[in-house]
């Protein structure tokens, strides 16, 4: 008579007339390298044993293929237990220094986030689930189109899942799916309320990028290194920013421009804070890589989110039209320069998107630059370009943006991508007329005003 029985951790259904010898149908018990962290359970020898009694399979002899599974097992609950050690001694660490207050930085800021030297850590593990997306959901989460305001703080985060899983991340990095969302839940635990550089403008360019990287069909021409890499040095390009930018950090000698010699300081802030959370181990998604790819990664997330900094635009794009005409997808310098310049497109790109998603930030930055415009003023220090509420034109500095800035700089990675010129550069051409015909009527009423 044939009966069924389940397997322990897959739940498949096994025939029992199915070879008795256990290394002939493996996922019965699961002995396979690194199922104990995809099911994240551990098995005990106590726990097999009983399972081949239950299974009614007979244990061999300790020469049989049985006794080098029990011994992978039991490998396997050593190496667990140096883990659960390593994890109990980091928090014990942070703990102590938590408590003693003496890893601080001081920001030179009055806002109510928390400055202490170490990340801020939240305290549950998001339980959503990326099946909770529906296929619709999924397909537009690939376009620039997509509306970014709609989603919830929550909703971001398993957007972000969904992005590593379907790139194939979390496979390549053997990502422990739990250690995926608590790295993306201490990230947005780490980004402060700011009307602009806040989680929600980590979320749009990171999206931007993720859209970018199925437009360009980037999987053709780059590894899966080199798009977990963008896709991180997006989430993490501008972690703690305080809400005023590099100019006011060097007028006002705050400590990071002492800290950073004056260089971009914010942009090192921000891979200073990225590598603090890959440090605790609950939150390192690149755990199971090798020291020496992990080192390559590091180099190439830093520069990454280095390259945002606005000042080294023009230095950056001229560099980049320079090896156009002779790029290769094969040359790593070309490549790297790509890189580059994706990621300075995904953290401009406001504009790429519809009117009605793309304006709300408009407005957003120039609150962000009026209060740091403000805080100027009260602490006597020349009021930055574009900073001072009582001079800025909103059409005006949009135009000068869209003509100056993004339209050159998208219609030099359509010289790789000619696709990027219906779905990118049309919207940004449309964008740029629009705010031109604002400015003409403002600077009119603003005329007529005068002459009055």
């Amino acid at each position: 008579m044939t009966t069924a029985r389940e397997c322990l951790c897959c739940q498949e259904m096994r025939d029992e007339n199915e070879p008795e010898d256990i290394m002939d149908n493996p996922p019965l018990v699961c002995v396979i390298t690194n199922h104990e962290s995809f099911h994240g359970v551990t098995f005990h020898r106590e726990v097999l044993e009983t399972a081949l009694a239950d299974c009614k399979v007979t244990t061999p002899p300790k020469t049989k293929p049985e006794t080098k599974a029990v011994e992978i097992l039991r490998q396997q609950e050593k190496n667990l237990e140096v883990e659960v050690e390593e994890c109990r001694q980091e928090l014990l660490k942070i703990k102590e220094q938590l408590c003693n207050g003496s890893t601080g930085l001081s920001h030179n800021c009055d806002c109510s986030h928390n400055h202490s030297g170490l990340p801020s850590l939240p305290k549950d593990t998001p339980t959503y689930s990326k099946n909770m997306l529906s296929d619709e959901t999924k397909e537009s989460l690939k376009k620039p189109t997509f509306d970014i305001w709609v989603c919830e703080a929550d909703e971001m985060l398993l957007l972000m899942e969904h992005m590593f899983h379907d790139l194939k991340l979390v496979e390549e990095f053997n990502i422990n799916p739990i250690v995926l969302k608590r790295f993306l839940q201490t990230v947005q635990a780490n980004y402060r309320d700011n009307p602009f550089h806040n989680f929600r403008h980590c979320f749009c360019v990171t999206q931007m990028m993720y859209g970018m990287i199925n437009l360009c069909n980037l999987e053709q021409h780059m590894s899966r290194t080199d798009l977990c890499v963008l896709l991180t040095a997006c989430i993490c390009h501008d972690l703690d920013h305080p809400g005023y930018n590099n100019e006011y950090q060097v007028k006002a000698r705050t400590e990071l421009a002492v800290r950073y010699n004056d260089g971009s300081p914010l942009e090192n802030h921000h891979c200073n804070v990225t590598f603090r959370i890959l440090a605790i181990p609950e939150c390192n998604i690149f755990r199971n890589v090798p020291e020496s790819k992990f080192l390559s990664i590091r180099s190439s997330i830093i520069r990454l989110i280095l390259a945002t900094d606005l000042a080294k635009h023009g230095e950056l794009l001229k560099a980049f039209k320079e090896c156009i005409s002779t790029f290769s997808f094969d040359d790593p310098t070309d490549l790297e320069m790509l890189r580059l310049i994706l990621i300075k497109c995904c953290d401009i790109s406001n504009e790429v998107r519809p009117m009605e998603i793309s304006e709300p930030w408009a407005d957003c930055l120039l609150k962000e630059c009026f209060q740091q415009g403000d805080r100027e003023k009260r602490e006597g220090l020349p009021v930055g370009a574009l900073m001072d509420r009582d001079k800025v034109s909103k059409p005006h500095t949009q135009v000068g943006f869209i003509k100056f800035v993004l339209i050159p700089l998208f219609e030099s990675v359509a010289e790789l991508f000619p696709q990027l010129e219906t779905a990118v550069i049309l919207q940004l051409r449309e964008a740029l007329e629009r705010y031109q015909e604002q400015d003409t009527c403002e600077a009119g009423i603003t005329e007529t005003q005068k002459s009055k």
